[in-house]
């Protein structure tokens, strides 16, 4: 029994102590998270757009559509199922070694693929939301003067947060999760840390567990938020 107990302490001081290691895995989590903050505002930016002109085409009255409006529309469909029915590895492998190869940037290449591919998916949950508000409030705001644009900045939008949040929550942390991918296109995130820590001691355990305890932490604190919002929001629809 002792000899094991010396064994995990050699090991664990490896991992985290020796050379004041711990200090990389912050560095990657502070990597990750900035990562997770940059593609989710391309995610929602991405995803909100493509989702209006989606609900716009399809809330066209019969015999008065917009030829425009249905070509980008036609790209925006495109663009959810070739993203969604691709896996996220193959997306970023085409970014870092197909499209950018030239750049050493790679912060860059994960931030634009996560963002492109998380965008596909809260395009699909925005869209979903929108469609879930009563045509009524759309119908509406146009007999008050607003366009629809303002028409969906003001009425519609603001209703179909709260029906989506829990969704847009989850693909919240999905993306968080999915940042642990980036580290295949040379960006130095958590788990690319704790893989060149495993390679210098030749143990990869206790590497790979931190990194696994710290994105478990977390995950938890961002569900716990996502929960406490929901609650707020759900108390303020009582007043």
């Amino acid at each position: 029994m002792e000899g094991f107990w010396a064994d995990f302490e050699k090991k664990f001081t490896m991992a985290f102590l020796t050379g004041d290691r711990w200090k990389l895995y912050l560095k990657g989590m502070g990597t990750t998270l900035e990562l997770t903050a940059c593609a989710l505002v391309i995610g929602v930016v991405l995803g909100v757009f493509v989702a209006v002109i989606r609900s716009a085409h399809d809330q066209q009255r019969p015999g008065k559509r917009n030829f425009a409006l249905g070509v980008v529309n036609v790209l925006c469909k495109l663009y959810t199922t070739v993203i969604r029915g691709t896996p996220m590895l193959v997306q970023l492998l085409i970014w870092g070694f197909v499209v950018f190869t030239s750049t050493r940037n790679r912060f860059f290449v994960g931030m634009l693929g996560l963002g492109i591919n998380s965008g596909a998916y809260v395009a699909e949950i925005v869209r979903g939301g929108l469609m879930s508000v009563d045509i009524g409030q759309t119908e509406a705001g146009r007999s008050l003067g607003l366009d629809y644009m303002d028409t969906m900045r003001f009425i519609v939008i603001p209703q179909a947060f709260k029906n989506i949040l829990p969704a847009l929550g989850n693909e919240f942390i999905v993306l968080f999760k999915d940042t642990s991918l980036v580290s295949y296109v040379g960006a130095t995130e958590l788990l690319y840390y704790a893989n060149a820590v495993g390679g210098k001691t030749y143990q990869f355990m206790f590497p790979l567990v931190g990194a696994a305890v710290m994105y478990l932490i977390f995950c938890i604190i961002l569900t716990w938020l996502q929960g406490k919002l929901e609650r707020r929001l759900r108390q303020s629809d009582r007043r």
